[in-house]
């Protein structure tokens, strides 16, 4: 079970690989399964809490069905470890990343009744972080030979199945077969120091795969039948800086988008302040390259960004939209902000709406602030009551549905290219035949759908067909569309 964001997928992903290569059979459902592997996101109180949920929820199990054991791995026991498993003994075990490297041997000594040290957290600001992704030239732990700190992980030779015909071996199991789109990491860790933000502290500094393992893993994912790679890391602008080559994530991206099979190519998480015009004009001209931007604005009055430690303001981000659609008129824009923040004030919220409604993105996620364990805003002066933040969140979120609604209304009358994701069993409007899917501008999950209405008689496309369309509604972020005749 994974729970939190696509990069939490990946881990998982690649973590059903190693177990595979070690003879695991892996089951869909937990109730099936003799260890319930809980993939935790310990990010927000609410994603924590779905977790010690879904920890709670498999451990009622072992008094259900054949499930003998759970274990906690992922954020939420990386960053919390032997606190989380004195007060959850639900939980057989609390692994951390540490753990990643024998897994396997450690869920065979849960089942012999060993219960193995928790994971002891570690401000991982300060180390190397240890990231689940196979790296060149280093070696797995095998069960039974443990894996310890500063170990990196790295494929085994029996995940042979798993690799691709040349360069480095992959270590993953696709966890959503047939789907045709999937997560690939370019990176794990951050070297921002984001005064709300505690993921430094349990992923790490920023660690960037190299180019090749990158597109091997590409090469891999569309022999698997994935048409769209999602790119993702905590902040894709920083790709190479720690290989010496701030371009790097430039030159990746044309060589991406020519694997053979893989038809769009999308980058997410991209940090304003480090958006070079090189990146830029290479998501905008690069075919294949989606003109989406997945922009981490936060907020917009400058005074508030910078007690979040980050740059910009309303004029820097508006001009970086310009330039944007300068080069991509019709780009899909995305981005997420906090309201609530320690000292913000009336005037911060309105030039935040004042931003929002002339940035025209496609969809924003508002988000209230809570204090995050360990960072430095839990220190700051200016905290707001729960009932003010609560009420300048619902405040924006109420705009920013009218600004994606108006936003999708624009796009009636453009001509779009729709992944098909799934082929609707209920019939559309009139009883048309409908396929659903995601035009250019729409990411995985979190962006809106496109459903594609077809004529009477027309040939059904299959799951991962790019059909041609012309959108004729809207509603919300979702869109309607009818095939280009």
């Amino acid at each position: 079970m994974t729970l939190g964001c696509v990069r939490n997928e990946v881990d998982s992903s690649e973590l059903a690989g190693r177990l595979a290569g070690a003879g695991w059979d892996l089951v869909e459902d937990a109730a099936d399964a003799d260890v319930a592997v809980v993939n935790t996101c310990g990010f927000i109180e609410s994603a924590k809490k779905d977790s010690v949920d879904a920890l709670l929820e498999a451990s009622d199990l072992k008094d259900t069905g054949r499930t003998r054991a759970v274990v906690a791995v992922g954020c939420m026991a990386e960053r919390y470890g032997t606190e989380l498993a004195e007060q959850l003994p639900e939980a057989d075990a609390v692994l951390g990343f540490d753990s990643y490297a024998d897994l396997s041997g450690h869920l065979d000594a849960v089942l012999a009744g060993e219960r193995p040290a928790s994971h002891v957290p570690r401000d991982r600001r300060t180390l190397l972080p240890l990231s689940p992704t196979a790296r060149r030239g280093s070696r797995v732990a095998t069960p039974g030979h443990g894996g310890g700190p500063g170990d990196e992980a790295a494929a085994d030779d029996r995940a042979a199945d798993l690799a691709p015909a040349s360069g480095p071996p992959v270590l993953r199991r696709l966890l959503e077969p047939g789907r045709p789109w999937a997560p690939l990491k370019l990176a794990s860790g951050c070297d921002r120091r984001c005064t709300f933000c505690a993921i430094p502290a349990f992923r790490g500094a920023y660690l960037s795969r190299p180019p090749e393992d990158v597109l091997a893993e590409a090469r891999w994912l569309s022999e698997q039948g994935v048409r769209e790679l999602l790119l993702v890391s905590e902040n894709s602008t920083s790709y190479g800086k720690d290989l010496g080559d701030l371009r790097a994530l430039e030159q990746l991206l044309p060589r991406l988008a020519a694997v053979d099979g893989v038809e769009r190519v999308r980058v997410t998480y991209l940090q304003p302040a480090e958006v070079r015009p090189g990146l830029l004009e290479a998501v905008a001209g690069t075919d294949g390259v989606a003109d989406y931007f997945d922009l981490s604005f936060q907020h917009s009055a400058p005074a508030l960004l910078r007690r979040m430690r980050r740059f910009g303001g309303t004029e820097d981000f508006l001009g970086l939209l310009e330039r944007v659609r300068a080069l991509a008129p019709l780009a899909g824009v995305r981005s997420n902000v906090i309201v609530g923040f320690p000292g913000e004030t009336e005037a911060d919220v309105e030039e935040l709406m004042g931003f929002l409604e002339a940035a025209r993105m496609d969809v924003t996620g508002v988000f209230g602030y809570s204090d995050e364990d360990g960072t430095e805003a839990v220190g700051l002066d200016g905290h707001l009551a729960p009932e003010v933040v609560e009420e300048r969140r619902e405040r924006v979120e109420q705009l920013v549905e009218v600004l994606v609604d108006e936003r999708a209304g624009e796009r009636v009358g453009e001509r779009v290219r729709v992944l098909v994701e799934e082929l609707s069993d209920e019939p559309g409007e009139l009883g048309a035949d409908v396929v659903v899917g995601r035009a250019e501008h729409q990411g995985p999950e979190v962006d809106g759908s496109t459903e594609v209405v077809l004529p009477p008689g027309a040939p059904r496309p299959r799951v991962g067909d790019l059909v041609e369309a012309v959108v004729t509604a809207s509603a919300g972020a979702d869109l309607v569309a009818e095939p280009v005749r």
